[in-house]
């Protein structure tokens, strides 16, 4: 009886050790798909990772370089205030010289007037009646004889330039003012009244002749001329001041004229 009981009591124990197949297999499977989930888990935070890992270092990147375009347009910002600085003050100092210009220049034009006053003064104190020239012939009023206004200033003007009397030249040019005051030629005819007392080295009296151009004719091209002979009178009296003054009013009012080129190479 003892015997049987023990072998039942053994029975028992090995009953509640070992435990059916089918919850074992369970158990693993089970602990398989928990193994398998656990490893998806790792692989989905390692690829997680690598991918925040690389975004954060392309951030990381783009920042540098916008950092560093910042840095440079900084460096350009600072370089160019600088140089507005140094054209702020070039421009000052540029204003500043022109201003004492404009007031030489203006002192200088208010001398060459009262030197122009006091040719004047001085010519109409000391001028004598002139010997009356042989003019040119003079126009008719009887009809087909009256010459043509061009044809007595051609013929005065041919005197002037051909160099054999200035005086009979000059003489028909001013006959030729008197009577055709308004004509297209007679700005022509005062200018070269002024070379007719200039080839005669009358240079005072060429100065005043060359001012009523200059006065008369201030836009009109004939004034370049006029001003540029007009400063080699002075030059040729010896006046190179006033002649320097009124070579740069040339280069001024008519920098495109070719006498601005002459004049521009006498003012060195």
């Amino acid at each position: 009886m003892a015997r049987l009981i023990q072998i039942f009591c053994l029975v028992l124990l090995l009953a509640g050790c070992v435990q059916p197949p089918q919850a074992q297999i369970k158990m693993e499977s089970d602990f398989e798909e928990m193994k398998r989930r656990l490893a998806r888990l790792e692989e989905k935070n390692s690829d997680g990772g690598s991918q925040a890992r690389g975004q954060l270092e392309a951030l990381g990147r783009q920042g540098a370089e916008i950092q560093a375009g910042l840095d440079t347009l900084r460096v350009e910002f600072q370089s160019i205030n600088g140089r507005l600085d140094d054209l702020g003050r070039t421009n000052e100092q540029l204003a500043a010289d022109l201003s004492l210009t404009r007031d030489d220049l203006g002192m200088q034009l208010a001398a060459l007037s009262e030197r122009l006053n006091t040719l004047d003064a001085r010519l109409q104190k000391t001028a004598t009646p002139p010997a009356t020239p042989t003019a040119p012939p003079q126009a008719q009023d009887n009809g087909q004889n009256q010459i043509a206004p061009e044809q007595l200033y051609q013929q005065s003007l041919s005197k002037i330039l051909g160099g054999t009397d200035f005086a009979v030249g000059r003489a028909g040019l001013e006959n030729f003012i008197e009577k055709y005051p308004q004509h297209e030629l007679a700005i022509n005819a005062r200018y070269w009244i002024g070379e007719a007392y200039y080839g005669e080295k009358k240079f005072e009296n060429a100065i005043l002749k060359f001012q009523e151009v200059i006065q008369l004719y201030s836009d009109h091209p004939k004034a370049a001329s006029a001003l540029l002979k007009q400063g080699m009178a002075f030059d040729a009296l010896g006046d190179l001041a006033n002649a320097k003054t009124v070579w740069n009013q040339l280069i001024k009012n008519f920098p495109l004229s070719p006498e601005a080129e002459k004049a521009k190479q006498l003012v060195r």
